[in-house]
């Protein structure tokens, strides 16, 4: 008898992710099942806005809805319904779980699962490729900007920040964004999990330099895994 292989993939907004899943699935080359979970699903944007919205001070995230609208929670309020998608997962005997999401999140454990962390993995390998050379990062809301610094710091890494949304479906933002980069980097770093191939390749055309895709980037080292 065959046993299929699972990987789980939890999304901090809705899952299934259209948009940035099926990178991961061609990786996979149908080698293993993709399990999506996400730590929103079943929730209405007004319950969200509600009771996930960020608070002073607090760390903030935005993510993907099920029909497509961004969505902004708060790290803080959002992290104990993360943790249980991980055991719930874990429960169902997936044993190698990605956390679809380049935030950081300080304290998450899995009890039998490969938890596999993009904010531990992709600033170490981006700083070996990097190296001397000038990093430009691109993050979906300007308050990201510093509060995402700290993760490339320990790296030697000092980025130049540029702002605009994968889920704003906004091509104007995407080019702004890159002309802003365009002659304070070197190479350019998408840094969320819902950036696309088609927003890679605008990046690349506008500012005539390497782009790194956040996605791609997992996809590639998670696929090595199964």
């Amino acid at each position: 008898m065959i046993t299929v292989k699972r990987l789980g993939m939890i999304t901090i907004g809705q899952a299934p992710r259209p948009d940035a899943a099926p990178m991961l699935e061609t990786h996979l080359a149908g080698r293993a099942e993709l399990v999506q979970a996400g730590v929103l699903d079943g929730m209405t944007k007004q319950d969200i806005e509600a009771h996930l919205a960020p608070g002073p001070g607090e760390y903030v995230l935005t993510s993907r809805m099920a029909n497509g609208e961004a969505v902004v929670v708060s790290r803080e309020r959002i992290q104990p319904m993360l943790q249980r998608k991980i055991h719930e997962m874990e429960e169902t005997g997936i044993r190698t779980i990605l956390l679809f999401c380049t935030g950081v999140f300080p304290g998450l454990s899995a009890e039998k699962a490969f938890l596999i962390e993009p904010d531990r993995v992709i600033p170490p390998t981006v700083a070996a490729m990097v190296r001397s050379r000038r990093l430009g990062v691109m993050v979906p809301l300007k308050v990201q900007a510093e509060a995402l610094r700290p993760k490339y710091l320990p790296h030697g890494l000092d980025p130049v920040f540029a702002v605009a949304s994968p889920y704003d479906r906004d091509e104007e933002s995407l080019r702004a964004a890159s002309e802003a980069l365009k002659d304070k980097a070197d190479i350019v770093l998408l840094d969320c999990m819902g950036y696309t191939e088609e927003a890679r390749r605008l990046v690349a055309e506008q500012t005539g330099l390497p782009v790194m895709l956040s996605n791609a980037i997992m996809a590639k080292l998670v696929s090595e895994m199964i």
